[in-house]
């Protein structure tokens, strides 16, 4: 079962954000930094970080100011009073610290779908969606991505996410739910939904006005971890569309979203590797589109 990861995408501050994160929300920690060299960062090195956030694993990497994070891909946190009986307290206190530095998008208020509800941008940029949830709806994971089609993609929330569920084995729609007929929306556009992809849950919507100024970019990506070079092989084949976004295992689809399409060993091995196999490692998947396991095995190897 393949648990997708977040990936985020900072100039220099991927050590720093993860600590600041790993405080906000409980049950977290960051598991490993590894620094690779001989990049094209202004330093000539990127900081990988691994951590998690109440079970949910991301990862960051500090790599330059190249990409800006935007509310096109998001975090929603469920604070579910069924589970939790300081829901409601431990949702503010979360939004105290992420707001700290940051602005607000929608105010921390009632709103017909939630008695407490807000998004907003950290001091970083990346935006979270935080919600007080109904104890009587369907129980969903603590952290669940995001994904906001504005601009050239608006109305294709629904297209895309069917997409991504024939991609993904053993995965399911959840929630499908359109805008109403007087909405300022397309007929048939999406409002809200949620799915599973094999062992994650995401959730998407459209919103085709105002013009956002922003669409999906490669500040938040969505890492694949895969345990064998024919699983590369497939997610590669379906999910990469744009040839010139082919880069260290990273692709877009044909929506724009930016996914990371990963051989599990390599995290092992730039993780637990000295500093000369990190650096035939990186070496070695530094000219790489789509990544290719036995050559990164021959690199930590030294063969």
């Amino acid at each position: 079962m393949t648990k997708i990861v977040p990936h985020l995408w900072f100039d220099d501050q991927a050590r720093e954000a993860a600590e600041f994160y790993t405080s906000v929300f409980p049950d977290s920690t960051v598991t490993n930094v590894t620094t690779i060299r001989n990049v094209p960062s202004p330093t000539g090195e990127s900081d990988i970080v691994y951590f998690t956030l109440a079970g949910q694993p991301f990862m960051a990497i500090s790599a330059g100011p190249v990409f800006t994070p935007n509310p096109s891909i998001s975090f929603i946190v469920n604070f579910d009073p069924s589970r939790d009986p300081q829901a409601r307290e431990h949702l503010d206190a979360a939004w105290a610290a992420l707001s700290e530095g940051g602005a607000a998008l929608m105010p921390l208020d009632a709103y017909p779908f939630s008695e407490r509800y807000g998004w907003v941008a950290d001091k970083y940029g990346f935006t979270w969606q935080l919600m007080l949830t109904d104890p009587a709806g369907e129980p969903r994971p603590f952290i669940i991505p995001s994904l906001l089609f504005v601009g050239d993609v608006a109305g294709k929330a629904r297209e895309a996410t069917d997409f991504y569920l024939s991609v993904f084995p053993d995965s399911q729609r959840g929630t499908l739910a359109p805008y109403p007929p007087d909405a300022p929306e397309p007929e048939g556009s999406v409002m809200f939904t949620d799915f599973r992809l094999s062992e994650t849950w995401l959730t998407a919507m459209d919103n085709s006005s105002p013009d956002h100024g922003f669409t999906f970019n490669e500040a938040v990506s969505l890492l694949v971890p895969c345990d064998s070079q024919d699983e590369i092989d497939r997610y590669w084949k379906l999910l990469s569309a744009d040839p010139a976004a082919e880069q260290c295992g990273w692709c877009k689809d044909g929506y724009g979203v930016s996914w990371q399409i990963s051989p599990a060993v390599a995290d092992e091995m730039l993780q637990n590797g000295t500093p000369d196999q990190v650096d035939r490692v990186t070496a070695a998947f530094m000219p790489m589109k789509k990544m290719d396991i036995d050559t990164l095995r021959r690199a930590y190897d030294g063969a």
